[in-house]
């Protein structure tokens, strides 16, 4: 029987329970550190409650943080999407994988000069045309020089 007779009034006991996760199961099921959880509940991003000593985090507000949560890829800068890659402007790991090479060294080449990349942000955006005058002008030769060896 769901509900119950109590002195006049009906109560419901069949009320659904909801479902709660620890930090440390939050952290599994969004596949990321416990830090990051933390981190997250700290700069109220993520709706968690102390119960005494641990913290609980439910199920429906993880799935929203996890809707919501940043993504390099989806970053907005100015009102513009940051690494348009339909427009042609990508980011340093997304030229490092098109090149074939570490990302560090697609870093170094906007550092000394040899990659022309612009500052939006925090990130550095590189577009489709400066990627290709840099594998031209120095990719190509580097190639050339270690099969001359």
């Amino acid at each position: 029987m769901d509900k119950e007779h109590n002195e006049g009034e009906l109560v419901n006991t069949s009320a659904p329970m909801k479902k709660v996760v620890s930090i440390t199961e939050a952290a599994r099921i969004n596949n990321v550190t416990r830090q990051a959880i933390y981190v997250a509940i700290k700069q109220k991003k993520l709706k968690a409650s102390k119960d005494t000593t641990r913290w609980t985090i439910d199920l429906e507000d993880l799935e929203a943080y996890r809707k919501q949560k940043y993504s390099r890829t989806k970053s907005m800068f100015n009102g513009e999407l940051l690494f348009d890659n339909h427009k042609g402007f990508f980011s340093v790991n997304q030229v490092a994988k098109m090149l074939n090479v570490p990302a560090q060294k697609i870093y170094y080449a906007t550092r000394v000069g040899l990659l022309k990349a612009s500052r939006k942000g925090a990130a550095w955006v590189i577009h489709t045309n400066d990627v290709k005058q840099y594998q031209e002008n120095y990719l190509s030769k580097q190639e050339q020089g270690s099969q001359a060896m």
